[in-house]
């Protein structure tokens, strides 16, 4: 049996990016089709206020990275802040990505907030802080590509961090069987964090900019994390 996945789309991309790239649900899409885990897809935009029907189950909810802030107030991060949380309430699992990893810790009794390191751009190493049975494969360290000003800079209660680094002390975390989250984004390819790299050169500034382009000469482990959701969803505890 497939997994059964949703993909809560909280971005748009910008136009000179469309016609290649589609948007982060197309993205996320052609990266699990490459894990062993057999999954069905269904892709909502709640920028745009799409969002399943009632009467659909899914085995997990994803949410994707985004320009806006996960502690923003427009209203459609307000009507999904409100979804997650019944959603969590409702014992679903949920993984998050960038904004999402952001959003999820915020609403689960963390903070999220404008960083003071500011931008992270480019390729990123962290050390792994724990191991879980569904961390298959097995990596000592994890690089992935990544694209924010904004970090979770408290962790929820119950939460384990899984991933850290100087610049990013919380980069990726789990709350026991049901909610996991990474800052770095599995889903980019080096195309896509070149051509945003491009668009942001003068924001970033010269330093930053050359910094992220130079790092793009390393790999990254982008269908790990793939595999490690996969199997996170996948995932039975057993019985106490």
């Amino acid at each position: 049996m497939s997994l059964r996945i949703c993909i809560l789309e909280t971005d748009i991309l910008r136009p000179e990016l469309v016609d290649q790239y589609q948007g982060y649900g197309q993205m996320f899409q052609r990266l699990f089709s490459q894990q062993p885990i057999a999954a069905e897809f269904s892709v909502y935009n709640v920028m745009q206020g799409d969002y399943p029907s009632d009467e659909l189950n899914f085995d997990a909810y994803l949410i994707t990275g985004s320009k806006a802030d996960s502690f923003g107030t427009d209203p459609w991060i307000e009507t999904l802040r409100a979804y997650l949380l019944n959603r969590y309430e409702r014992g679903d699992k949920l993984l998050g990505v960038c904004f999402g990893h952001q959003l999820l810790a915020l609403l689960l009794g963390g903070k999220s907030e404008r960083a003071t390191q500011g931008w992270g751009v480019g390729t990123h190493n962290y050390k792994l802080a724990a191991k879980a049975p569904w961390m298959s494969p097995v990596r000592e360290e994890l690089t992935l590509l990544i694209s924010h000003q904004d970090q979770v800079t408290a962790l929820p209660e119950n939460a384990t961090v899984i991933a850290s680094s100087d610049f990013c002390p919380f980069a990726a975390y789990h709350i026991n069987d049901q909610v996991l989250c990474f800052q770095g984004h599995p889903e980019f390819i080096h195309d896509y964090s070149r051509a945003l790299l491009e668009i942001r050169q003068q924001a970033l500034g010269e330093q930053v900019y050359q910094k992220g382009v130079a790092s793009l000469e390393h790999q990254h482990h982008g269908a790990t994390v793939a595999e490690w959701m996969m199997r996170f969803v996948a995932h039975k505890p057993e019985a106490a």
